[in-house]
């Protein structure tokens, strides 16, 4: 898999979603090499705090392909995900997360904890990268625009 071309899509997607007012997060989810779901942050344009980029691509991607169960799947995403996040992550079963930029503050991938080592019945892998550097950058210019 060209994991480099994927955290690009999800960047593509923190970007519109950073067009909209929304903090910059993408998120894509890949099967066979298949992008199968796509989402990026909507919590502002939706007023719905649950509107994160990876339940909008777990929905899309459960959508597309008739099924909760997403697996053989690998999720890409340009910020650590939160505990909501996580957890739609292990329901839907996805085998692979990748992240860009560590969330130290709600991170569920080690910067807080890691959810996906508890004793949940799915346990994904986890990555941090590739893209790390961009990642970062979109949120932290987000941010000091905001101040």
């Amino acid at each position: 898999m060209d994991h480099e071309y994927y955290m690009g899509k999800a960047l593509e997607l923190a970007q519109e979603a950073q067009a909209d007012g929304d903090v910059p997060v993408g998120c894509v989810i890949v099967r066979d090499g298949e992008i199968i779901g796509r989402g990026r942050n909507r919590r502002e344009a939706n007023g719905d705090a649950t509107a994160h980029a990876e339940l909008d691509a777990i929905r899309d991607a459960c959508q597309r392909t008739g099924s909760w169960r997403l697996h053989g799947c690998t999720l890409y995403v340009t910020l650590e995900p939160c505990p909501m996040c996580a957890g739609g992550i292990i329901n839907a079963r996805v085998e692979e997360v990748r992240y860009g930029a560590k969330d130290e503050k709600a991170g569920c991938c080690g910067s807080v904890l890691n959810l996906f080592e508890e004793r949940f019945n799915h346990h994904p892998r986890i990555y941090q990268g590739p893209l790390t550097g961009p990642c970062e950058e979109i949120l932290q210019r987000f941010f000091e625009t905001l101040r």
